[in-house]
């Protein structure tokens, strides 16, 4: 326990939130792999608050001085942290389990968060909890995983990703870390000290954290009174501005954005929020640079028909097989091949909801079949004889509704008239078409 309270002394003589977060990681160290194991067997539950004040006092007594206040606050975290390491050291053998894990770490956070309250904690210890935060919404879901399977000792402790998950009725651990969450997130936002000294610049790490929360148990709607929060306090000039945060910070906090305006089908917003994460993210950052594109690529469908390039989706494995065929078929404006193929891939386009915006996808792969039948039209001759010919721009409705008919294998339907500009002459059986850009968009 004397090397974790060096590294504690270290960090607060160098005020360095992140190595002092580093002494509340429940991962050991990669080059001090015992680390856990060596706190737990420093002490025991009888003596744990006596030996850590000790160690505390011991470790920064050459290295500036305590408060008394802030003594007691740290030495009732490191116990609750001692704590919830003897619940993740006995779940490595099978003597504990998630659950136990999980109250233990929110017995931690609760401690952490009376220690900004009550003990006067400095603002630059909040990686401090960004930390507890972490872990507390992972070993939530693990929590409320283990009911339904539980995992051997060896894979246990896995952390698992963000995806949509549309069973929420087994998540009472998430949902109570969710409120765990909110009072993080009410600590920074209400922090009255002065912006250099805050509490506040640690509000969008806790903010992504909720938006992953809500998103989780299926209640991303309720990220819209996090962000009503936001825009109050910024309103007021109450709050730093969002490029003064870490990119990575910024980067998940527009996505999540993104993803919240094209869920509601703002799609103009969405693109715009998505096209600036996409712009401020990591070149190494594949996966999520692979997040944002599943949400870009059908916003840019939509906004301006825009499809993406080979070049786009190459090194994205997973993107290439979802989206590649359905924008061939689109460009070749195959309806049939293209409904099969959003059949096919149902499942994954509706577990990240993005099914119905790429079924509007067949609208251009429509406009662009009509298209080839205006061009087939070739020209015909100029009213004045010195002008060069003109593509055709009156086409009989049979050929639109012969060309839907044979590429869809549904019966025969009139064009719709908002995909080309122009207008259906119904008495003489005819498609009107603008002169000049009939298809807009397209070139022609």
């Amino acid at each position: 326990m004397n090397e974790l309270f060096e590294d504690f002394a270290k960090a607060r003589q160098a005020r360095n939130g992140y190595e002092l977060a580093q002494t509340l990681s429940p991962v050991p160290p990669a080059d001090k792999p015992h680390r856990l194991l060596r706190v737990s067997q420093s002490t025991n539950s009888h003596s744990v608050k006596g030996d850590i004040k000790h160690y505390i006092k011991t470790s920064v007594s050459h290295r500036g001085k305590l408060s008394q206040d802030a003594l007691t606050g740290w030495v009732e975290v490191y116990a609750a942290y001692w704590k919830a390491i003897e619940e993740i050291l006995a779940g490595e053998h099978g003597q504990s389990s998630w659950t136990k894990v999980y109250e233990a770490w929110r017995d931690l956070t609760s401690m952490l968060v009376r220690g900004y309250n009550n003990f006067g904690f400095e603002a630059w210890t909040i990686p401090s909890l960004y930390m507890v935060g972490k872990y507390l919404r992972l070993f939530a879901i693990k929590a409320d995983a283990e009911p339904k399977r539980r995992t051997p000792a060896h894979q246990g402790f896995m952390l698992i990703g963000d995806d949509f998950d549309p069973d929420a009725e087994r998540q009472s651990q998430l949902r109570d870390a969710e409120q765990h969450l909110k009072r993080i997130f009410s600590l920074c936002l209400t922090d009255r000290a002065p912006l250099e000294e805050s509490r506040k610049w640690g509000i969008y790490f806790v903010v992504n954290l909720l938006f992953k929360t809500y998103f989780k148990l299926g209640s991303a709607s309720m990220s819209k009174t996090i962000l009503t929060s936001l825009a109050a306090y910024e309103q007021r000039g109450d709050l730093p501005p969002l490029a003064s945060f870490p990119k990575s910070q910024r980067v998940t906090f527009r996505y999540y954005q993104g993803v919240l305006f094209f869920l509601e089908e703002n799609y103009a917003n969405a693109e715009e929020r998505l096209t600036e994460a996409w712009q401020m993210c990591a070149h190494g950052a594949k996966e999520n640079l692979e997040r944002i594109l599943m949400y870009l690529i059908p916003c840019r469908l939509l906004t301006s028909h825009m499809l993406p390039s080979q070049q786009l989706l190459a090194p994205f494995p997973r993107l290439q097989k979802l989206f590649d065929p359905l924008t061939r078929y689109i460009r070749q404006g195959d309806l049939r091949s293209f409904d099969q193929e959003l059949q096919k891939g149902e499942d994954e386009f509706v577990r990240h909801r993005i099914y119905l915006t790429l079924e509007r996808g067949r609208d251009v792969a429509m406009r662009n079949l009509l298209r080839k039948v205006f061009i087939a039209g070739g020209f015909e001759e100029s009213a004045d004889a010195s002008a060069p010919p003109q593509r055709r721009t009156r086409i009989p409705l049979d050929e639109f509704q012969a060309a839907i008919s044979m590429g869809s294998g549904a019966q025969t339907t009139d064009p719709d008239e908002g995909l080309m500009k122009g207008y259906i002459a119904r008495e003489r059986g005819m498609m009107v078409l603008s002169k000049k850009g009939a298809f807009p968009g397209t070139g022609v």
